[in-house]
């Protein structure tokens, strides 16, 4: 007999959350902030409170709209890469746009479901109201190409946003990009749904002719961050997309980390005489419409 469906609500700990695990106390975390001129009747400060309890009304319409017979599971943003997803998972991601792409590399083709607790954003399109409707249409997925790094040592590194490949503490970043030797602020390589963010933002700075992919495209895009030009260093290759081939980095670096959606924790590190290669992800990533 094959095993029911399980439920996996991923989420992160609000603002206010964080707040508390500082200074334990509400009371405690208001006079903090009274010292420095804030206060919780502050409209910003008020938010906070506002914004935790609109994630806790979403999270409990979740879980009820879950059906009895399923199986449950529960994980925070920063237990990810310790809980173990499972092919009958069907993933709720109850929180901001962000952390659909943070889910998204650690899963191999289960359904993602993107729940807004308040305005709906690009990936988490969804109120907690409707989550009972779409768990029954779950074949209704729009598949989201993703980006891979691979390194010469086996490491793999999986994103839905984008890859950046740097020096850790963002120092300079030396390696070698097909026939050039570059020394930059590393590396950005990104998707079609990245294309709204940090790629984009790179892309309107320096009002790149190149067409940002669409979500749906099989291409991605790959930019240099502040290139150095030197006797020894050059800038002529900035720029440029992915389709049928890869891109491939040498690293001459003594220790550059690569991570995906802002995920700095769970990062590959490649050190000098290694080579990396960035490509279209084998398997997409299924958002239910």
């Amino acid at each position: 007999m094959s095993l029911a469906p399980r439920a996996v609500v991923v989420h992160r700990r609000t603002e206010l959350d964080e707040l508390l695990a500082r200074h334990g106390t509400l009371g405690q975390a208001e006079f903090f902030l009274a010292t420095r001129g804030r206060s919780l009747g502050d409209r910003s400060l008020r938010d906070l409170v506002e914004q935790d309890a609109a994630l806790r009304r979403a999270l409990t319409a979740v879980s009820a709209a879950i059906p009895l017979d399923w199986r449950r599971g529960s994980v925070e943003r920063a237990d990810l890469s310790r809980f173990l997803f499972t092919p009958e998972d069907v993933v709720l991601v109850v929180g901001q746009d962000g952390l659909v792409a943070n889910v998204a590399k650690y899963l191999a083709g289960q359904p993602v479901v993107g729940v807004t607790p308040g305005e709906p954003g690009v990936l988490v399109r969804h109120p907690a109201e409707a989550t009972a409707d779409l768990l029954r249409s779950l074949d209704s997925v729009e598949p989201r190409t993703m980006v891979e790094l691979t390194a010469d040592d086996g490491q793999k590194l999986l994103a839905l946003n984008e890859i950046y490949l740097g020096h850790p503490s963002h120092q300079t970043a030396r390696y070698r990009l097909g026939p050039e030797r570059q020394a930059s602020s590393g590396l950005l390589v990104g998707t079609g749904t990245g294309a709204t963010g940090w790629c984009r933002s790179v892309w309107q700075e320096r009002h790149s002719p190149l067409r940002l992919p669409a979500a749906d495209e099989r291409r991605l895009v790959w930019f240099v961050r502040e290139a150095w030009p030197s006797p020894t260093t050059g800038t002529s290759l900035t720029e440029g997309e992915l389709t049928t081939s890869a891109l491939t980095i040498d690293v001459e670096s003594d220790h550059l980390s690569a991570f995906g959606d802002g995920l700095e924790n769970d990062a590959v590190t490649v050190t000098r005489g290694q080579s990396v290669t960035f490509a279209p992800a084998a398997r997409a990533f299924h958002l239910v419409r």
